[in-house]
């Protein structure tokens, strides 16, 4: 039986996404307990230095296709071309990170393929031979092991769910160049530019997270300038709240995020929404400021590694999550907790 691991390895112009490394890692664990080989898929434009790096974090084989035609992200070439050579090669697993190119690319090819899809995975393991995958369901209150019984598998794995593998000084695998077949002309899609993301830091790449609710921007005591209406004012005191929020992110050197709630409320961007239709995160550290912690919030962060809550409501939910709490005024802890971190930390 064929047991070629197949990984995507998802990059922005020629910027690898830490996620794909991840997948490496996972898939050579993979591999390894099926006895197969692990093979990595960089297509791009001038991403030679992506598939020697794929080498070494551990694959043993690159498919490259450098073509002018993938220098963007565009979901009906790269289905074309993964699909293809899937069809031609017939791996048995193909692992995505899961991101939001990913997503959509892993997505197109399911249906090509006419394969199942297993999303979000945070374990993978081999029972009777075939793929076993651990994913959470129901907001991540339970953990369902599925396995995929079509051929190929093809898997998205949450980001930072999987350790990040270490890199060979001296990797021993080939770079296997393949034409860009499944490129058609006249792809209705096209790429016209790009907007800069507002955020300083990925939330999902983060391993440090400080998120505010709409308990941030509640606070009494800051005097908004004269003039200003109820909504105006409410306004002015959320963005003041906020200012704080990602003052303390800077500070970790982390990424700022922020309830459903407090996007709703047009307090901040939708980019920093942290749920169940926001971001999905699992950093190192999730500190949670006037946060509830509705089941929604809890989908998206449920898996951090250590959670500090701060709300002045003893029985909010997020505190039954998290390692640490602290129960009063957040307008209050806020600024004392930026200090001491500056001063512990010597910012």
């Amino acid at each position: 039986m064929n047991h070629t691991i197949w990984v995507f390895i998802d990059h922005f112009k020629g910027k690898v996404v830490p996620a794909s490394w991840e997948a490496i890692g996972a898939g050579r664990a993979l591999a390894e307990k099926l006895g197969g080989s692990l093979t990595a898929l960089v297509f791009g434009e001038q991403v030679n230095e992506l598939a020697e790096q794929a080498l070494q974090y551990g694959a043993d084989e690159v498919l490259l296709c450098d073509d002018q035609r993938l220098s963007d992200f565009r979901a009906e070439p790269y289905t074309g071309l993964l699909t293809g050579l899937a069809a031609e090669r017939s791996p048995e697993t193909i692992i995505f990170p899961t991101t939001t190119r990913c997503r959509e690319l892993a997505a197109m090819c399911a249906v090509d393929l006419q394969a199942g899809l297993l999303v979000d995975v945070i374990a993978l393991d081999v029972q009777d031979g075939r793929l076993a995958a651990t994913r959470p369901v129901y907001a991540g209150k339970l953990l369902a092991k599925v396995i995929c019984l079509t051929k190929p598998q093809l898997v998205t794995l949450r980001v930072r769910a999987f350790p990040k593998p270490t890199l060979k000084p001296s990797p021993s695998g080939k770079i296997t160049r393949v034409t860009p077949t499944g490129i058609e002309s006249g792809i209705p899609t096209q790429v016209v530019g790009y907007i800069q993301p507002e955020a300083a830091v990925s939330l999902i790449d983060a391993s440090i997270i400080v998120s505010g609710g709409r308990g941030v921007a509640n606070n009494p005591t800051l005097t908004p300038p004269a003039g200003l209406d109820e909504k105006a004012a409410e306004t002015w005191r959320a963005t003041q709240g906020f200012k704080q929020v990602a003052e303390l992110a800077a500070v970790l050197e982390g990424a700022m995020g922020a309830s459903r709630a407090a996007v709703d409320a047009g307090y901040v961007p939708y980019v920093y929404q942290v749920g169940q239709t926001g971001k999905v995160v699992s950093p190192d550290l999730y500190i949670a400021l006037g946060i509830s912690g509705a089941i929604q919030h809890q989908a998206g962060m449920r898996t951090s590694k250590v959670i500090v809550a701060i709300n002045k409501d003893p029985d909010a939910p997020i505190f039954k999550m998290a390692r640490y709490g602290v129960v009063g005024d957040v307008h209050q802890i806020l600024p004392s907790l930026i200090q001491a971190f500056k001063t512990r930390l010597g910012v």
